[in-house]
This record gives structure tokens, C-alpha cells and sequence, in this order.
């Protein structure tokens, strides 16, 4: 509720005004916007003097504004009115103080203050006066626009964006559950008061809000003030957040005493302020003109409506005017050069500019993120103001500063969605009964030209127009880069399609930050030799860096040549790659003979040559090494330097000479369409049998790729037409019948080894993406074989096809589905703005293709995002005492997660040359100290940024330097991860460890770490308690430090995992979850066995922290004592740890108070806030935390965490679910979602009608993006448990009581649901022969009566799949298992595979998944290599046996089981791996199938030949085997032997293991329950019952075997 403050001021002996001079803003007739500086004494002046008198004055602000402006207009009240009317007694001035933020914008709050007036006899002859922001405004005004029927209201808005925006025109507002103002009134302010002396204290991102306002309106309305916000961003940010540093001074309340500074901030917020004048003048009601204003809004609005209040409105609206500007060019209106042009102005004013941008996902998380989704975006767009009944209405650009009309514009659903959306699905292109019309299509610009023009106008001398310059990503990074280092200027003429550049021939400075490249290869090539150009000298350095795939680019061979040329180039992270430090010395490039390698890339060729005549001498280039790559590329960068003014002499095939000199810039250089873009429609042609003429690519081009048509596609069929300027191509009639020439189907490409190292390693990508067509294709160092097939065969469902983020791949396979049967969905639609922001564009509107958006599901076990180019992650920082384990954990985390690790001990000895024994005896603590410091920011900033596991020195925290910087890291969002140990055994440690010097003689080890143990917190933000023996029985029996250590390393590396967001180990929302909620007051009364048990069915379990005060340690004790409390947390640390140890499911961390339900008292507060803080350090998925005033801290602190905002009315009494009485749930709600990702709301059931309307308030309020855990307590409210849509808390039979009145089991649950018609019964099947003796119908039958499920399993037995077609089309058909000889045979009648199925080759597990629309396809997946993987796991921990990472494999045969043998292997990290099989050529097929997946594949000929390579894991694949297995196989020092076959038990693979100690066998039987329980669980999304499963399965086996 709102905080009250009501005060009556009297009036004090007079003091001089000072009146500001100011600038008037008429609207509505009246001059009533007022701006200037210092305006408090004139703001009262001017309202006791020209404004109707009051008896009255309210003014209302918040807490935050209070104490910086209230007693300044308490004492100009006093003053003004003193001298107005210095007889005459004062009114009354009355003050109401709000809590700050969004949520003060509610019914509720706006019944307070009228109430509050209320009481204070506040009649109409009152005024009332808004300071604050677009909140305070917003609200105010609607209170004034109804109190007494309207009162007179006056705006002083204390923010940039209620500035520009929310305090004109008289819109009033607050918002409710269903969105954001869509309850108000339009009520005009007397005055609105512009204050330009209060931004003095607007911080950064306040003023990025603002700007996006101001940006917007002049985007609509002045294309002149867009030019000079676009090229002054920096005078404006400066201006704003600089030109008012002493805001007690009275700077600029004159014309005289104001700076240009302030000038300049005056004149940017009146000039938008004039805008909005002038249209709500003509225009008050909104009925036209005034819908103006809202560009960007309408898609901004509904983004603001998921995100905020973490995201601001100013940064909403900037993401929306970006798509409806992109709305505009999809309608062919703006073109693309407008679209880039609002993108980087915005950009360049702090904004974000896309959904996903970085600065959005900083703010919010990946977790909110993925609420914003298109569905969700057009759900809240359709209670958008601007609709007329259920047509959406857009602003659409003509051009920058000009709308297509003075009022929005009629916008199709489909259309918005497709913009909005992160993908794309095209469709194949129907039947038409005539031939289509001839398309003309123009490229954009070249990329490659674009580049090298830039480059080369910039070094030259004079003015140059470049024409038709590409707008791009790219191509931004390489102007940014080129104006950081000021050797050029440019300008934008002819609406930006005409870029001027005056060069600075040649003469470049030193960046003044890093040269940040993203993923533009030819920018970070050409530059690389750019940058040596800088004439500076002594320490002066360069860096560029680019992002995580641009820093696993190749770059070598070129900082190789230039290095022995001279220059000084060093690689701050891994060799061969970006970030780069150039150091200037003077010399600038010394040229000369130079060799270089060219067979990676032409574009090291090229980066020499266009820098070459600025080199100290002329430059002899030599390429070597062989076949150069490219030629084409490298004789267009000659041609263009000839057209520059400089020659390039060609002395050899091989050598070039280039002499010295400068460039000479043509006054007009007019940039060819690129070629490389231009074969995308010309295929298109080619594929749909149309034709498509590119006017503006033909044989005279500078690109080697506009010989596509010719030398491509004309053998393949089409005609092709080619002039000097222009390409036609005329695709065959009919269609192409084939995605490849008819000799066999095979299509060889070579001498392209060059794309494996392109924005992702295409080839790779190419085979991965082509094989969810149906298509095999071959992966080879120089090149791709691609084994066609007719279209008509291609996969029947739509393929969604991941791109890498590489605009050449969305492209390509844009293409194939306008052919392909189902089409294709393009996972990552803006990829395309590398080179063609347009694409999708073009495509549709011109090419005819049938496109529409698409939402992409995450694809289960991705394979090639990671491959082809994931981001790197922020390096893991691990900081704690000396013997607790660092080095040992981050160790085998880096191993498991594929990461660098780097030992700081090490690391600090191998830069200083000595030991640290050495440095503390020869110089002391102190020396060595100030090298940890240096070597630590180093490690961080410049060595080890990304990609690595960092273990840091036990006293490292000791120095506050150091702590610094692992605070910065840590607040940059990377894991600083502290361990906790366990002192007595770091003590035993320590006692034998003598490699590090000892502890002062005067320390004890106990006393060192209570002083580093507040340290270590404060410079850590996540926390992992390592202690082994807490892994023991509820009788007090532990395990070995040594047999328990492999758990703790498994559980750091699900933390480290967890906080680096590889693996947030999530519960899936889409689907009916539950919870189970454990009661006893230690973890260990359910082990080693019940937990398993107890958690059957369950996504997810939940600690309920504050039954853990039943403890008999605490039970009694004085929970206020600090003792006791600092003794509890670590009683609950231990107790969360014991968890993790023994359960892979997610914890729901939750401390009930007293008055919601629980045992926590509700006075230790403090201690409940400190429990929650530490869930997140701990890394709980979740953490439970009542919505109170303490909510929304924890939830800006949250991490990777998700927070479960949770409400329990254990009365019943307030919150209510009917419609007719839910304000106080509704409110509640609101709250719960500002401070939590999913909300859980608690009641209690008075009647058993209370169930049905709290499903009826879920159904109101409740999405996947929007999580609703709302249900009542209680016998009669156990149904709302049975509907409670996700995350259902539960009980289990084993739990000696529940948490909560009411509560029933999973099994209960789903009995209800099935007798309620809310769980339909399945059938499941067994698929193949023979199969009688199979145990699967008992193991699967088992697992549904366990869970409550109707469902039944049976045997469908049959020789071939042709009759199983009606079985699986069948309703009630829940799934099916399937073994031989069918694994291959069924997948024709499957819709989609799974990536594992994919490269496997074969599926062993049928899966109906449901779309939203209520259609259902067949997924195909192959369960039996997470069945072994899952086996070797558990066993490896078990056994201890060699680590995945470092171990060598061997599979025994080369069928199908063979092949899911080898892909678990791939999944666990193995990287060697040998086959065998009796049929050697079926072996060495094998190995050269999937050699790309381990660093070694080898097929060898005999067993024995093995056994030199001592595996450490055996898997036998060969059912009913009678194979002699050699002895020496088991010679290493231990493994793990698996036998894919169950019967007969002991095959001759695991008689002989057995006989070796160190060997550990597993039976074919427990692969079968392994696989069949993700069988389950991916049938039902239910976590299996693995010990019913499991029993039944050695029932039948033991009996029968």
C-alpha cells in the first residue's frame, strides 16, 4: 500500500524568486508546456498568478523524488505566495508520497489517494500537481480526471520520457491484470512543467529510455531532426547525462547563464515535444492523426506487458518501432536503408533493437525471455486501444520522418506475427494451373565490394559517394571500426542510399576502446592489417575482438605474415584466433617481401594487398602453401584498387608487387549487387521451374559467383540467359524431379574446404540440415557429397532447419522448401541481415513463396548449435581454502563440459619463473600478492575471458583489489563459484600437503578461514559445499571420502552447468508437473532407497527449509540468536547438498512463514531473506518466495533461479476465485508477477463449487509463458489439486505427513484426472519379432500402474510395418517401442525424426506429440544410447572408473545397436573409440560414417588388436554371441564391460570380465530398463517409478532366465 505523508505549510518571510526564463510550447490553443531550468519558484508563481485559485494544493510524488525535490517546492510554495499575494492567508498544501514503480499504478493505489483526499476534506476547487515520472503522471491524472468529477491537474514530469511523451496530450491511466492503461481518461493538465535541471540526476538508462521517444517522433514526423540525432548521438547523450553536473547551481535558469549544453538538451526535448503538441492539438481524442505516436507501440506495448517491469517502456518502444518499421519494408513501403538507419540510431542511444537483444536478455534472463513469444505478443496486441473490433493497426513508414498516412494503418494478424516471430516457415510452392510471370530481382549490395570500398574510400584521399553500399551488419562493424580509428568521415545523403566518405589518406589513431567485431570475418580480416597503419608509438595498443564464433575463426596465417613482416601482433586468448593486441611502434607496416599462406581464406590475400601502399616500402606479396583459395575474390580487391588509383603488378601466378602510394577517390563509386546473394532467387528459379532475371549481375562482374547461373545451373537443366549486366534463369518444366543430377543421385562438391571455418562450419551444417530432409550427405576436409533424391521422396513433414546463425544457410534452405513437399521451418529468421535483412521479403512479395512466422520449439539434443557456433561462456571462476578440492572439481568439470582448465597457482609460476615457495621466500607476501593481482585481471580480461574453469589461490580474496575483480566478473553474469569445505578435512589435508608454504606459525587454520569466510561470500555469487561424508544412511553409516568423491565432482559440475545456463535442468510448463514436497526434518530418513521411491512421477521436489527447524538440534533452540542462526543455515546447506547428491531433479527451495501456512517465524525475517539468498547461490532451480515488500530484491538478484512468487490465505476469507469477487486474487496476482517467473496463488476451499472457480481463474490466467500455480487447501478442495495445470505440490504414501492440508499423491492425481475424462486411456505397443518372451509389457505396465495412469502395453507382433500404419494412426495410440527388424523399416511412416534418430539412423521408440492447433505427428527417437549412456554414467561414478573425457572405448559389432553404441559414447565426451566386427568392411563403413563425431574412429581387424589400446569401456552388441573375447582386452587397470543382450545373462563379453577385479559388468537387462524409462517418461513427461519398473523386469527375468 501506498505511504501516506499529509502536510500544511504556512508561509515564511519572502525570499526573492527566481524565475526562470523559458520556452513555450502552445497546444490545444493554450501555451501551457513550459520548459527551462530551475523552474520551482516560476512553476508557483505561474500558477498563483495565471491559474484559477485553489483552496487546495495536492501534490503527489514518490519516495525517490521526495527526498531530492520536496522541501525545494516546499519553500518555493512558501515564497511564491509570498510574494503573490503576501496578504491574503496561504491554501492548504498537502503532500501524498507513493512507493516508486509500476506497481503503484493500480486500482487499489488510485482508491488510497482518493480516499486520502478524501479524508482531508479536499473539495473541487482543489488542484492537484504529478511529480514524478510517467507513472506518477499517468496516475495522478486519472485521479484528477474523477475526484469530484475532474479537478484541475498540472503535470511536472521528472523524467526524459514522461518529458516527451506521457505528460502531453492528457492521456491518464492505470493498469490492471489484463494489460497496461487500459483503464483512464483523457484529461488535459493546465500546465506542464518541463524542468530540464532535475535530469541531472537521470542515470544512463533513464536517458536511453527517454530518447527512444524522442527518436520515435522524429522517425515519423522530421526527417531533418532524425539526421541530426542520428549523426550527434554522442553530443546528445552528452548533453543529457553531462551538461547539468552541478544541479545546485542556477546554470541555465537565463538565457544568459546557459551553457551549449543545456541549449542543446533544450532543444532536442522541445523539438519532440512540439511534435506531440501539434498532433494532439489536432487530434485530442486519438481518432485519427494522434495514432501517430504510438509507432513502435503497439508491438512495444505487448513486449512491455511480458517483461516489465525489468525492461523499461523507452526500451519496449525502441524493439517495436524496429518491427514495425520492418512491418513497413514487408509491405514494400520503407526500404531497407530506412529500416537500418532507425535500427542504428537507436542502437547508438544505449536501445536494444531486437527481442533478443543482449541487452534485453541481460535485464530479464533466458528463462523471461522465452515468455515473449509471438502467440503471447498477438494475444496481448488484441486488446491493444488502436484496434477497431479485432483489426490491428500498425504506424507504417513511407520513409524516415514521413508515415504511409496520417493515422495507422490496417495491418494483417499474419503479417505481424511473421515479423515478430524468431522463425520462419516456408512453404513449398503450390501448383499453378498457368506458367508464372518473370520476377525481377535486385540484390543488395555486395559484400564483399562493400568492404573493400569502405576501406579503401577511407584510406584514400578526398570525397567518394559510394551508391548501393550494402546495409548490414557487417558492414556496420566495418564503418564503426573505420570511424573509431579517424581516418575518414562519412555522411548519409539520399535518405541514406548514398554514403560520403572523405578519406584521411591513410592517416589512422588509436581506437579509443577495443574494435569489437561480432561475427563479421571480413571486417576482423581487412582490419588485422588496417590497424598496424596507425602511426603511435609507445605503449599504444589496438585490440580487436568479436564475438564467441568469431574468436574460433582462423586468423593465423595472416597475423603469421605480419608478424615476420615486422608488426606486432599477440593473441589474448587461444592461438590462431580473435581478440588480437596490436602494439604501434611507430613504424607503422614496414612492407617488403611478405609471405604468406593462402588456403584457408583469400580474404588474408586481400587484407595485405588493400593496405599495402601505405607500407614503409613496397610490398613484394608471395602466397605459399598451395593451392590458394579463391582466386576470384583476390583479382576483384586488384580491380578495385585499380579503380582507387593504385596498380597491383602480377609478377608470377603466385607474387604480386604493389608499390607505394595512396588511393585516389572517384567522386562516385557505385557498389555491384552481390553476386552470392543473387544465386538464392536464380535457384529459386531453378528449383520452382520459374524465371527470375537479375538485372544488375552479369559476366563483366568483379565476383567470381556470378558464373552460378552458367556454370551451375545450366548443366543441371536450366536455361540460362547472361549479358554483360544482367542474369535470366528459366528453372525446367516440369520441376526439377531431383535435388541432385540423375547419375546415381550423387552430387561430388570440392575446393571448398574454406567453409568449414566461414560464420559456421557450413559443410557440417549442410550434412546435419539435409538429413531432416532425407538427404545423406558426406562431410569431407574439401568438400560435401550429396546423395540426391526425387522431391517427391523428401521427408513428408516440415523440417525445422537450424542455421547457426549463418545467413548463407537460412538462405539455402529457404530455397529447398519452396520445393520440398512439407517445406521447411527456419529457426533463426534474422540471421539474414548479414548480408539481406530483406530476404524474407523478397521472397514472398516478389518470388511468390508462401511464408508465414513460426514460434521454434527447442530441438531435444540439438547437436550442431554447440558444434557450429554456440556462444562461449563467461570462464568459471572457482575461489575457495586451500585443500578443499578446486583444482580436483574444476578439473573434472572442465573435462565433463569440454572447457579449459587453469590452475592460477600454475599459471602465476609459469609467467613470474618461479615457485611460490620461491617468490614468498626471496620477496614475501606482499611481492607475491601484488602478482596475484596483476595475473588474476589479466587471466579474466585478456588470457582466459572465456571458455575456462579458473582455480584460484585459497588466499586470493585476502587482497581487495582481487575481490574487486571477481565482483566485476562476477556482475558481468559470469559464476564465481565458492566452495564451502568441510574445515576437519582440509585440516587432515593440509597437515599432509607441504607444495604451498604453511599458515603464518601464528594463524590456526580455523581462525584463517573465519576470516576469509566473509570474503569468499562477497566475492562469490555462487556457493557448492564440499563434504563427502555427509553422503551416509539415516543409521549413521557413511561412505569413504574416496567412494562418495565422484557424486561431489558430478553434482560441482551440475552447479557449474547450472550457473553458466548449459543445462538449468527446467521442469517443461506445456506439460501437466507436480512436486513433491518433503516433510521429514533431515533428507536422510529417505535414503539410500526411499527418495527414489517417493519421487516417482515427480518433475521436481521441494525442501521445505522451514520444516527443517524441527530438527532436534533446533527444535528448541532461539532461533534470534546469531549463533543459532549462522548454525541453521548451515544445517539447511548441508541438507540442500545431501539433496542434490542423491536426487537429478530440480529443488524447489521454499521457506513457509507462520502466517502463510509454514513454521518460520515471521519476525526472523532477515534469517528467511538470507535462507532464499543462499538458494540461489546453492543454484536452486527454484526458490518459493512470499509476495511482501522483500520479494522483488530477491528477484533482482536471482541468477539462473527461477522464483516461484508465491500466496497462501490460510483463511479462505480474501482470496477468492469468481470473477465477481477476485480483485484482491487479481491484485495479488499483478504483485506476484512483477517479483516472480511463475506465480502460485493459495486458498482455501470453503465449498467444493470453490474448486471449479479457481479452475475457471486458471483458465483466465494461466499460459506456459505465464505460469499459474493456483489451487485450494483443504478435503474439500482436493479436486483443484487434480486441475491445478503445473507444478502441483503432492504427497507421497511413504511421507509420515503432508505438507499441506489436502494434499494427495501423484497416483491419486492421476486416477482423478483419468475418472474425470481429463486423461484420456492409451494404447502402447511392443513392435517386431519375435518378441513373446519380451519383459517390456510388464516393465512399462508396471510404470503406468505406479503412476495412476490408464494406460495399457501390449505386444503387436508382425513380419513387416505396413499393418502397423492403422494402428498408429488410431485416437487412443499413446506410443510404441519398437525392435527388430522394424527400427529401420517404420521410419516412411513417421512424420519427423529426432536429431539421435537422425544420426543413429534407426528408431526404437514411436512418439505422438500434439501441436497447439490440435494436430498430432509422429516422432521418431532412439532411446537405446541413452540406455547405455545412462548404464556407463551411473556405473562410471560407481566404479570409478577412467574419466569419459580421457578414455578409450571399444564396440563389439556393427549392426544397428552398434551404431547407438557409438552416438552414447559421442554423448558422454569419449573421444577414442575402436570398432570390431566379424565383417571387417562393415566395421570400416562404420567408422567412416561416424568419424566426425571423436577424435578417433577405428575399425580393427582382430579383438586383440584392441587390447594395445587398453579400453576402459566394452560394449557387445552382437545378440546371442558365441565370440571368443581375448584376455588381454581386460588389461588396463579397470572398466566397465555392457552387453546389449539379455539372455542368456552371461555372455562370453561379461564371463570374461567378471573374472577380472577391477572389471564392472552390466547385464543387458539393466540397458533395457534404462532405455525404458526414458521410454516413459517421454511418452507420459513424467518421471518414471524406476523401482516398480525395475522389479517387474527381474521378475519375469529371473524366472525365465
Amino acid at each position: 500500500m501506498s505511504a501516506r505523508n499529509s502536510t500544511e505549510t504556512t508561509v515564511q518571510t519572502a525570499r526573492p524568486l527566481q524565475l526562470a526564463e523559458v520556452e513555450r510550447i502552445e497546444v490545444l490553443g493554450s501555451e501551457s508546456i513550459v520548459c527551462g531550468f530551475h523552474l520551482s519558484d516560476y512553476i508557483w508563481n505561474d500558477v498563483f498568478t495565471n491559474l484559477a485559485p485553489a483552496s487546495t494544493y495536492v501534490l503527489i510524488t514518490d519516495t525517490n523524488l521526495a527526498g531530492l525535490y520536496l522541501n525545494r517546492y516546499k519553500d518555493s510554495f512558501s515564497a511564491a505566495w509570498a510574494h503573490a499575494k503576501p496578504s491574503t492567508p496561504p491554501p492548504r498544501l498537502l503532500v501524498h508520497i507513493l512507493p516508486p514503480g509500476e506497481t503503484s499504478k493500480s486500482r487499489p493505489t488510485k482508491g488510497a489517494i482518493e480516499d486520502w483526499m478524501l479524508g482531508e476534506k479536499c473539495t473541487r476547487d482543489t488542484m492537484v500537481l504529478a511529480l514524478g515520472g510517467g507513472v506518477i503522471g499517468d496516475l495522478v491524472g486519472f485521479v484528477a480526471a474523477t475526484f469530484m468529477r475532474g479537478v484541475p491537474f498540472i503535470q511536472i514530469p521528472t523524467s526524459l520520457l514522461a518529458m516527451v511523451d506521457s505528460s502531453i496530450g492528457g492521456k491518464t491511466a492505470i493498469d490492471t491484470p489484463a494489460g497496461k492503461n487500459l483503464v483512464g481518461a483523457f484529461w488535459q493538465p493546465a500546465r506542464i512543467f518541463m524542468d530540464m535541471a532535475v535530469l541531472s540526476t537521470l542515470p544512463a538508462r533513464e536517458f536511453s529510455n527517454g530518447m527512444a521517444e524522442v527518436v520515435k517522433t522524429a522517425a515519423i514526423w522530421n526527417p531533418e531532426e532524425f539526421d541530426v540525432l542520428e549523426a550527434s548521438a554522442d553530443e546528445v547523450r552528452s548533453a543529457v547525462l553531462e551538461g547539468q553536473k552541478d544541479a545546485d547551481s542556477r546554470a541555465g535558469l537565463t538565457l544568459a547563464t546557459r551553457s551549449p549544453a543545456q541549449a542543446l538538451l533544450l532543444r532536442v526535448i522541445a523539438a519532440s515535444a512540439r511534435v506531440k503538441a501539434y498532433v494532439v492539438t489536432h487530434d485530442e481524442r486519438e481518432s485519427g492523426m494522434r495514432g501517430l505516436l504510438n509507432f513502435g507501440h503497439s508491438i512495444g506495448h505487448a513486449i512491455e506487458a511480458i517483461v516489465s517491469p525489468q525492461v523499461l517502456h523507452g526500451e519496449c518502444v525502441a524493439i517495436g518501432c524496429v518491427l514495425e518499421a520492418e512491418v513497413s519494408r514487408r509491405m514494400g513501403h520503407i526500404g531497407e536503408v530506412g529500416v537500418a538507419r532507425l535500427s542504428r540510431c537507436l542502437k547508438a542511444y544505449g536501445l536494444p533493437t531486437a527481442i533478443d537483444d543482449p541487452i534485453i536478455r541481460r535485464l530479464i534472463g533466458d528463462a523471461k525471455l522465452a515468455e515473449v513469444r509471438p502467440d503471447r505478443l498477438m494475444d496481448v496486441m488484441s486488446v491493444d486501444k488502436k484496434n477497431i473490433g479485432t483489426q490491428k493497426r500498425i504506424v507504417i513508414l513511407q520513409r524516415l520522418g514521413q508515415t504511409l498516412e496520417m493515422k495507422p494503418t490496417n495491418v494483417s494478424d499474419a503479417l505481424i506475427k511473421e515479423v515478430i516471430s524468431a522463425g520462419v516457415l516456408v512453404k513449398s510452392l503450390p501448383e499453378q494451373a498457368s506458367e508464372p510471370s518473370p520476377v525481377v530481382v535486385v540484390p543488395p549490395g555486395s559484400k564483399s565490394i562493400s568492404n573493400r570500398a569502405l576501406v579503401l574510400a577511407a584510406l584514400g584521399t578526398g570525397e567518394c559517394r559510394i551508391k548501393n553500399l550494402l546495409h548490414s551488419d557487417d558492414t556496420q562493424v566495418m564503418l564503426v571500426a573505420l570511424q573509431a580509428m579517424g581516418g575518414c568521415t562519412f555522411a548519409w545523403e539520399d535518405d541514406g542510399d548514398t554514403l560520403v566518405v572523405v578519406g584521411g589518406g591513410g592517416k589512422l589513431r588509436v581506437p579509443e576502446n577495443e574494435l569489437y567485431l561480432g561475427n563479421a570475418g571480413t571486417a576482423a580480416r581487412f582490419l588485422t592489417s588496417t590497424v598496424n597503419l596507425i602511426d603511435a608509438a609507445g605503449s599504444a595498443t589496438t585490440v580487436l575482438t568479436g564475438n564467441a564464433r568469431m574468436k574460433l575463426r582462423p586468423i593465423g596465417p595472416l597475423v603469421d605474415a605480419l608478424r615476420a613482416n615486422g608488426c606486432s601482433i599477440e593473441y589474448c586468448e587461444r592461438e590462431g584466433s580473435l581478440p588480437l593486441r596490436v602494439s604501434h611502434t611507430g613504424k607503422g607496416f614496414p612492407g617488403g617481401r611478405i609471405q604468406l599462406a593462402a588456403t584457408v581464406s583469400s580474404q588474408y590475400v586481400s587484407s595485405i594487398l588493400l593496405c599495402a601502399p601505405y607500407a614503409q616500402s613496397p610490398v613484394h606479396l608471395e602466397l605459399v602453401g598451395g593451392k590458394v583459395i579463391s582466386q576470384p575474390y583476390i583479382d576483384m580487391t586488384i580491380a578495385m584498387m585499380r579503380q582507387f588509383g593504385c596498380n597491383v603488378e602480377r609478377v608470377s601466378e603466385n607474387e604480386y608487387l604493389i608499390p607505394c602510394g595512396a588511393y585516389k577517390n572517384p567522386e562516385e563509386y557505385v557498389v555491384e549487387s552481390d553476386a552470392s546473394s543473387a544465386t538464392y532467387p536464380l535457384a529459386f528459379a531453378a528449383i520452382t521451374g520459374t524465371q527470375c532475371t537479375v538485372p544488375n549481375i552479369g559476366s563483366a562482374s568483379l565476383q567470381g559467383d556470378a558464373r552460378f547461373a552458367v556454370d551451375v545451373l545450366r548443366p543441371m537443366g536450366c536455361t540460362v540467359e547472361q549479358t554483360a549486366t544482367s542474369t535470366t534463369v528459366k528453372g525446367p518444366a516440369p520441376v526439377l524431379a531431383a535435388v541432385a543430377p540423375s547419375n546415381g543421385g550423387l552430387t561430388r562438391i570440392r575446393g571448398i574446404a574454406n567453409q568449414h571455418v566461414k560464420e559456421c562450419d557450413r559443410i557440417a551444417a549442410m550434412c546435419d540440415e539435409l538429413a531432416k530432409f532425407g538427404v545423406k550427405a558426406d562431410n569431407h576436409p574439401d568438400g560435401i557429397d550429396v546423395h540426391g533424391r526425387p522431391l517427391g521422396e523428401l521427408v513428408r513433414g516440415t523440417p525445422s532447419v537450424h542455421c547457426y546463425d549463418d545467413h548463407r544457410v537460412a538462405m539455402s534452405f529457404s530455397v529447398l522448401a519452396c520445393a520440398a513437399p512439407g517445406g521447411a521451418e527456419i529457426r533463426e529468421r534474422r540471421c539474414v541481415g548479414k548480408t539481406w535483412p530483406q530476404w524474407w521479403d523478397v521472397l514472398a512479395r516478389d518470388l511468390g513463396a508462401p511464408i508465414a512466422g513460426s514460434d521454434p520449439a527447442p530441438l531435444e539434443g540439438e547437436e550442431g548449435a554447440e558444434q557450429h557456433g554456440g556462444a562461449a561462456a563467461a570462464s568459471v571462476v572457482v575461489v575457495g581454502m586451500r585443500g578443499v578440492g578446486k583444482s580436483t572439481l574444476g578439473k573434472a568439470a572442465a573435462q565433463a563440459l569440454g572447457l579449459e582448465f587453469v590452475d592460477m597457482d600454475e599459471y602465476l609460476e609459469k609467467s613470474i619463473g618461479q615457485t611460490i615457495p620461491e617468490i614468498i621466500a626471496a620477496s614475501g607476501w606482499t611481492v607475491f600478492r601484488s602478482h596475484e593481482r596483476r595475473l588474476l585481471a589479466q587471466a579474466l580480461t585478456q588470457d582466459h575471458p572465456t571458455g575456462a574453469i579458473i582455480a584460484c589461490g585459497g588466499g586470493v580474496v585476502e587482497d581487495e583489489e582481487n575481490r574487486k575483480v571477481l565482483q566485476k566478473h562476477a556482475a558481468r553474469g559470469a559464476a564465481v563459484i565458492c566452495l564451502t569445505p568441510n574445515m576437519r578435512h582440509v585440516a587432515e589435508y593440509l597437515e599432509l600437503d607441504k607444495t604451498r608454504p604453511a599458515y603464518a606459525a601464528t594463524s590456526d587454520i580455523h581462525e584463517v578461514y573465519a576470516r576469509r569466510c566473509p570474503l569468499y561470500a562477497e566475492s562469490s555469487n555462487y556457493e557448492f559445499l564440499v563434504d563427502a561424508s555427509l553422503l551416509g544412511t539415516n543409521e549413521g553409516e557413511s561412505k569413504s571420502a574416496s567412494s562418495a568423491w565422484p557424486l561431489v565432482e558430478r553434482d560441482f559440475t551440475r552447479l557449474v552447468s547450472f550457473a553458466t545456463g548449459c543445462d538449468l535442468n527446467r521442469v517443461d510448463l506445456a506439460y501437466q508437473s507436480f512436486f513433491v514436497s518433503l516433510t521429514a526434518p533431515d533428507v536422510r530418513e529417505y535414503l539410500p532407497d526411499r527418495l527414489s521411491v517417493v519421487t516417482s512421477g515427480a518433475q521436481a521436489v521441494e525442501l521445505r527449509a522451514d520444516l527443517l527447524l524441527n530438527s532436534s538440534e533446533f527444535a528448541a533452540a532461539d532461533i534470534s540468536s546469531s549463533g543459532v542462526q549462522d548454525s541453521f543455515v548451515q544445517y539447511v546447506q548441508s541438507q540442500f547438498t545431501l539433496l542434490r547428491h542423491s536426487s537429478p531433479l530440480p529443488v524447489v527451495f521454499t521457506v513457509r512463514t507462520k502466517p502463510q501456512g509454514g513454521v518460520f517465524p515471521a519476525e526472523a525475517n532477515d534469517l528467511r531473506m538470507r535462507l532464499l539468498r543462499n538458494a540461489v547461490r546453492w543454484g536452486a532451480e527454484y526458490v518459493d518466495v512470499e509476495v511482501d515488500s522483500a520479494a522483488s530484491s530477491l528477484y533482482a538478484a536471482k541468477q539462473n533461479s527461477l522464483v516461484v512468487a508465491s500466496y497462501h490465505d490460510t483463511t479462505g476469507k480474501q482470496l477468492r476465485w469468481a470473477e465477481t469477487e477476485s480483485e484482491f486474487a487479481n491484485e495479488i496476482l499483478a504483485r506476484a508477477r512483477v517479483c516472480g517467473d511463475i506465480a502460485k496463488l493459495i486458498s482455501v476451499a470453503k465449498t467444493w463449487d470453490d474448486n471449479l472457480a479457481c479452475l475457471r481463474f486458471v483458465e483466465r490466467n494461466h499460459s506456459a509463458a505465464a505460469p499459474l500455480i493456483a489451487l485450494n487447501m483443504g478435503y474439500a478442495g482436493q479436486l483443484s489439486r487434480v486441475l491445478c495445470p503445473c507444478l502441483t505440490p503432492v504427497t507421497h504414501p511413504l511421507l509420515a505427513t503432508s505438507a499441506a492440508p489436502g494434499q494427495i499423491s501423484i497416483q491419486q492425481i492421476n486416477q482423478a484426472r483419468a475418472l474425470t475424462g481429463r486423461l484420456p486411456a492409451r494404447k502402447y505397443f511392443l513392435f517386431g519379432t519375435p518378441i513373446q518372451h519380451s519383459p517390456s509389457p510388464a516393465m512399462h505396465n508396471a510404470g503406468f500402474a505406479a503412476l495412476g495412469l490408464p494406460h495399457a502395453y501390449a505386444l503387436n507382433e508382425s513380419e513387416g510395418v505396413d499393418v502397423l500404419a492403422e494402428v498408429i494412426a488410431a485416437q487412443d495410440f499413446g506410443g510404441a517401442s519398437v525392435t527388430i527388424p522394424h527400427k529401420q523399416a517404420i521410419i516412411p511412416l513417421l512424420d519427423s525424426l529426432t536429431p539421435a534418430a537422425q544420426r543413429i539412423g534407426a528408431v526404437n521408440t514411436v512418439i505422438p506429440v500434439e501441436s497447439s492447433d490440435g494436430k498430432r505427428s509422429l516422432v521418431g527417437d532412439n532411446t537405446d544410447y541413452l540406455g547405455i549412456a545412462g548404464c556407463l554414467k551411473r556405473t562410471q561414478i560407481d566404479a570409478q572408473t577412467a574419466a569419459f573425457a580421457s578414455a578409450t572405448a571399444l564396440v563389439i559389432g556393427a549392426g544397428g545397436t552398434a551404431r547407438a553404441a557409438l552416438y552414447a559414447l559421442h554423448s558422454l565426451g569419449v573421444p577414442n573409440v575402436l570398432i570390431y566386427n566379424r565383417t571387417a568392411s562393415r566395421a570400416e563403413q562404420l567408422a567412416g560414417e561416424f568419424a566426425s563425431l571423436f577424435a578417433s574412429l577405428t575399425a580393427v581387424q582382430q579383438l586383440a588388436d584392441a587390447a594395445a589400446s587398453l579400453p576402459s569401456y566394452i560394449v557387445g552388441t552382437i545378440p546371442a554371441s558365441d565370440l571368443a573375447i581375448p584376455e588381454e582386452l581386460f588389461a588396463g587397470s579397470g572398466g566397465v564391460a555392457l552387453d546389449m543382450a539379455y539372455k542368456p545373462r552371461w555372455t562370453p563379453l561379461l564371463e570374461a570380465a567378471e573374472k577380472k577385479k577391477q572389471w564392472t559388468v552390466v547385464h543387458g537387462a539393466a540397458v533395457l530398463i534404462e532405455q525404458g524409462i526414458h521410454q516413459l517418461e517421454k511418452w507420459t513427461h513424467l518421471t518414471a517409478p524406476v523401482k516398480e519398473m525395475s522389479d517387474a523386469v527381474y521378475a519375469k527375468y529371473n524366472s525365465e532366465f
